[in-house]
């Protein structure tokens, strides 16, 4: 793949942050030079000239106030105001890193981000073109894909969804939104939303997995100056943030059960408090949920809540798999085939008989997401003017989630067949499947990278 001819400087001083980055923009930017700290500003823009900055918003260990990033977002303007610059944050800065937008930066990204993300912004500013639709309305979490390109086909059970969404889209009722990892959940979220009444208000996706415990109050309910240690100043929760929108509360079924209680108090009295802070604040939100587990079996087997099962599941949708909507796999195809074939300059590219006949008898268990992953990296690997079904590199049914022989004991092949499992399981999600194999996500690229995967 042709590298663009740009120079990327980031400034984090977290490692992993600046390897994960580094190995995945020196893919595309022919020139990728990492900093941890702002103080060598001056000499790297002399030196390096760089067409474009990440930088992030807090260098000092138990601070957080992101003053720091607009500092040096002022100095590199002063510098050259014609650098472009991203701002790499947490959520809870969105506020300031709007601020940033006024100071001239070019964009904000949030931590941690999809590649597809971070690569769509950078492009952008680049091209000197506007901030990607990352305001308080959106985490950043969505790719590249517009949302509402996984919502397409005409199979029957497809329409059955969509029949629902636009009559719950109508309403204020909780809906609780099921499927298997890959088939668009947050993508159905957010059309619930972009159809409500509430369509103009704010979309805030949470993660509920990716929340650990000592997290989970602050995150959601937010805490006052001085409520606990890092406390460094008051901190709206997402609940708040919310207001007047749409909450989607992903991936509902990992929450711990004594998490599950404090939920549930929200739900029904539909108010909250910041920690350290005694006042009540209403809840005015539209709810929405989702997760891949099977909670009515949890709520017998008692992981999970059987009354908060029920405060959630007003509405249910469940999402057909991509194999059990097989008439709709051409539709998705031709659609990643465009973006993909422009994306990498390769428009001639047509896909053979057999790689089409493949791809509609594959088992797809990482469903939508498993099959634009799938045509992106076919689109990559392909010679010439055609896409044959081995560009694809299918896995026989099965054997991504087959048990790893005990006969075979080389370490490097048992590594390389536990991180195609992990990624293949997650629906090549970076960030669950460094997870579930014990990673960070830095640890997982360098893995990766050295596997050729």
């Amino acid at each position: 793949m042709k590298k663009e001819k740009a120079t990327i400087l980031i400034i984090d001083d977290d490692e992993d942050v600046l390897l994960s980055a580094q190995l995945m923009l020196k893919r595309h930017y022919e020139k990728v030079v990492t900093a941890p700290h702002p103080r060598e500003l001056n000499h790297l823009l002399s030196r390096e000239k760089p067409h474009l900055v990440l930088l992030d918003m807090n260098f000092r260990l138990g601070f957080n106030s992101g003053e720091e990033g607009l500092y040096w977002l002022q100095h590199i303007k002063d510098v050259n105001p014609d650098i472009p610059v991203i701002l790499m944050t947490a959520f809870g800065e969105i506020e300031l890193a709007v601020e940033a937008l006024q100071l001239g930066a070019s964009d904000f990204i949030l931590k941690p981000w999809e590649n597809e993300k971070l690569r769509d912004k950078i492009s952008k500013a680049l091209e000197g073109g506007k901030p990607t639709k990352s305001t308080p309305q959106d985490n950043g979490q969505p790719t590249t894909i517009p949302s509402s390109e996984f919502i397409m086909g005409s199979s029957s059970s497809f329409q059955q969804v969509m029949d629902i969404v636009e009559k719950v889209s109508k309403t204020a009722a909780n809906v609780l939104i099921l499927g298997e990892s890959g088939t668009g959940k947050q993508q159905v979220a957010r059309q619930i939303h972009a159809l409500s009444d509430r369509r103009d208000q704010v979309f805030v996706h949470v993660d509920l997995g990716a929340l650990s415990e000592n997290l989970f109050e602050s995150e959601l309910f937010g805490h006052k100056k001085g409520a606990f240690t890092d406390a460094k100043e008051d901190k709206k929760g997402r609940f708040e943030m919310a207001s007047g929108g749409t909450i989607f509360l992903d991936e509902i079924g990992n929450l711990p059960l004594n998490l599950q209680a404090k939920l549930l108090s929200v739900l029904q009295d539909r108010k909250f408090s910041r920690i350290g802070e005694g006042e009540e604040r209403k809840v005015d939100a539209r709810f929405i949920f989702a997760t891949n587990a099977p909670l009515e079996e949890w709520v017998k087997e008692g992981k999970f809540r059987e009354d908060l099962m029920y405060r959630i599941n007003t509405i249910e949708i469940p999402l057909p798999a991509l194999r059990e909507r097989r008439e709709d796999i051409q539709v998705f195809l031709q659609h990643f085939l465009k973006i993909f074939t422009q994306k990498y300059e390769k428009s001639s590219l047509q896909l053979t008989r057999e790689a089409l006949g493949a791809l509609k008898n594959y088992h797809w268990p990482g469903n939508i997401r498993e099959l634009q992953h799938a045509v992106e990296r076919a689109v990559i690997l392909a010679e010439g003017e055609t896409i044959q079904a081995t560009d694809f590199r299918f896995k026989k049914e099965g054997e991504s989630t087959g048990e790893i022989g005990l006969n075979n004991l080389n370490l490097q092949e048992i590594e390389k067949l536990l991180i195609e499992k992990a990624l293949s399981r997650n629906g090549g999600n970076i960030s669950q499947a460094a997870r579930d194999l014990g990673l960070t996500r830095a640890a997982l690229y360098r893995r990766m990278e050295k596997h050729n995967l």
